[in-house]
């Protein structure tokens, strides 16, 4: 049998392409008794992502695909969201800094990048105010008050002016006032079941930390390790302060692109994660 030449090269460089990464499913039983879930891809330093209220870790799809060609990544369900277990309690920031503190502590010695969306920016930073730096190698803080000057106007995302009747109504309106691209109408459906999936009431509290602002901002000054704070123009304000005074931090303010920054411009919100990766994180 005659074989030609580029058909052997062609299946060199298939043989030598890194295969595509297949996303495993975790769990683990938290200090109170709940099941929550993650997905771990790829292999090398660890990223954690952390998805914002009632939000499933795979919104986080693009940067999982993306990131898990050069590290391990996280994607991570808080309780009640995504495929996690929803609990009577622990709809607190304490509780939720604990849950990530515990799957942090599963995942091994290795400092790990956490990166966290909207809600996920306070969780990963009540994370910090109680267990410290030790754990970790950098921050990535996306479309979130740090607690910063100036105070952000309130949100229109979570209660808008005139909101619908029913819930699944005002939760779709929710998510789709989260992208400036149009996004397509089946993934806009499987996105707000997703998010019905929390309860109202555990929603609800959710929307309900009663930590001052101070409590955040101290954290992201009482850490040692490389932030980057990308944001909206929403919290210009806050990102320029936050250059400005922490010698540790970077910002970067995103425009043409919702809340769901990653989800509108993956290329571009991955490209600066990177290159603060490479620079910053793990050189």
């Amino acid at each position: 049998m005659r074989v030609s030449t580029a058909g052997c090269l062609f299946g060199l460089l298939c043989l030598l392409a890194p295969a595509a990464s297949v996303a495993a499913d975790r769990d683990f039983l938290t200090s109170d008794g709940v099941r929550l879930h993650y997905t771990e891809t790829g292999q090398g330093h660890t990223i954690v992502l952390v998805p914002g209220w009632t939000m499933p870790a795979w919104i986080w799809d693009a940067q999982i695909t993306d990131f898990a060609r050069r590290f391990r990544v996280i994607a991570f369900d808080p309780r009640a969201q995504g495929d996690s277990e929803t609990a009577p309690s622990g709809y607190d920031a304490t509780r939720r800094g604990e849950d990530i503190a515990e799957l942090v502590q599963r995942l091994g010695p290795d400092p790990v990048l956490l990166v966290g969306w909207s809600l996920g920016v306070l969780d990963v930073l009540a994370y910090v105010h109680a267990h410290g730096d030790a754990r970790i190698a950098g921050l990535v803080l996306v479309d979130n008050s740090v607690g910063e000057e100036p105070a952000p106007a309130p949100s229109r995302h979570h209660r808008p002016a005139r909101p619908p009747a029913s819930r699944e109504a005002r939760m779709r309106l929710f998510v789709s006032s989260m992208f400036a691209r149009p996004r397509p109408p089946a993934y806009l459906d499987r996105l707000t079941t997703a998010c019905l999936r929390t309860p109202q009431g555990a929603a609800a509290a959710l929307l309900n930390y009663d930590e001052p602002r101070s409590f955040w901002k101290e954290a992201v000054y009482a850490t040692a390790r490389p932030v980057l704070y990308l944001v909206t123009p929403r919290f210009a304000g806050q990102a320029e302060n936050l250059r400005l005074h922490d010698p540790l931090a970077e910002s970067v303010v995103l425009r043409g692109v919702g809340h769901a920054m990653f989800v509108d411009d993956p290329g571009r919100f991955d490209a600066l994660v990177a290159d603060f990766i490479r620079r910053r994180v793990w050189r």
